[in-house]
């Protein structure tokens, strides 16, 4: 293992008008605990602040419009208490010298009728129900609902959401943001032929498919300028009932047209999330080569395999998840050669109440 000196991780990283003091990422996680209103709270400041020694933080996947909302109690940049809420957040990473960016979101069909306004169906390029599930509280997990396809000319008005929120965040204090372009989600759904059995612009051929994509990035880019805007993509990942007949043409085409936008950074998830890394064939170097930028790795890295990836010119950023959030000094781990702590076997990923599992995983001792 290297050392500090030695190490790739712990060397710093111009990320657009930022600097990153380290190429360590805290990958985006829905935990879950927002309160009232969608609102990130005291303990969220705390949860971010604790991690700022890292790199870059991508916080959690933040709904763009109450219509993108999927699960509860997760967070929103849609309305002026979420970006002041957000704002305690961001000012609290920087006040320890943090960078943050924010991951924006729409989960599609991901969703339940349950948290659409006035119970409406969920959105989605083509009326296909995933077979996945959610959380309702005093109902317990549920299938989500059956979607329904979105006009057309309702498609403009959502890309206008991804921009606003884009300029929300900004507002927020965050230094950039993480289009949300994995896992299944909106983004993700119009792209897969799985879920997109569209016959219009947006559908058929790759081109069309990956048309939406392509308009939310250009929209937030020309918002608050590319070198902010980075974007997560999952080719072959299974997760939210995601399947694509052919992922290596189709992120190809995405990653070259991206190219052109010049995001300042493409976020890639490696096999099955939270999976498998080799769950399914695809040539990730083959997209590396068609992108200028920095390059972001994820899924089940070690500090070995990071370290490794980066020696080799596979990436520039790493990102890790679990490992974030169950040490929230990993880049002091890593440096010191340190145990790293386990998730607690108690607290959920997920929701809960109280800073169990949340703001009090211990850092080591100063």
């Amino acid at each position: 293992m290297a050392n500090q000196a030695t190490s790739p991780l712990f060397q710093p990283l111009k990320l657009g008008r930022i600097e990153l003091a380290n190429r360590m990422v805290m990958a985006p996680l829905t935990r879950n605990r927002a309160g009232e209103g969608n609102v990130p709270g005291d303990m969220t400041i705390e949860y971010y602040a604790q991690r700022a020694s890292v790199g870059l933080i991508v916080a959690e996947a933040t709904q763009v419009s109450a219509q993108a909302q999927g699960y509860v109690s997760t967070p929103g940049v849609h309305t002026p208490e979420q970006i002041a809420g957000w704002r305690k957040v961001t000012d609290a990473v920087h006040q320890r010298g943090g960078r943050i960016f924010v991951q924006l979101w729409h989960t599609g069909r991901m969703s339940h009728t349950a948290f659409q306004p006035e119970e409406k169906a969920p959105v989605a390029p083509s009326a296909i129900a995933a077979k996945a599930k959610t959380y309702i509280p005093g109902v317990g997990y549920t299938d989500t609902s059956v979607p329904r396809a979105l006009e057309t000319a309702e498609i403009a008005g959502i890309v206008n959401d991804f921009r606003t929120a884009a300029r929300h965040a900004i507002e927020a204090g965050f230094d950039g943001v993480e289009i949300h372009g994995a896992h299944g989600y909106l983004i993700d759904a119009f792209l897969r032929d799985g879920s997109n059995h569209r016959t219009d612009q947006y559908g058929g051929s790759i081109e069309n498919r990956a048309r939406f994509l392509l308009e939310v990035m250009q929209a937030v880019t020309e918002e608050i300028g590319a070198d902010r805007v980075g974007i997560r993509i999952s080719p072959v990942s299974p997760v939210n009932d995601s399947s694509e007949s052919q992922p290596q043409p189709l992120f190809e085409y995405v990653v070259r047209e991206l190219n052109k936008i010049k995001p300042v950074y493409i976020h890639v998830v490696e096999g099955a999330t939270g999976g498998p890394r080799d769950n399914a064939p695809f040539d990730y170097e083959a997209l590396r080569r068609l992108y200028d930028g920095v390059w972001m790795l994820n899924n089940g890295y070690t500090q070995e395999m990071a370290e490794a990836a980066l020696k080799d010119g596979r990436g520039e950023l790493v990102s890790f998840g679990r490992l974030m959030i169950s040490n929230p000094d990993l880049p002091r781990r890593f440096r010191e050669n340190a145990p790293l702590a386990p998730l607690f076997a108690d607290a959920p990923l997920y929701g809960g109440v109280g800073p169990h599992g949340y703001t009090d995983y211990p850092a080591l001792a100063a």
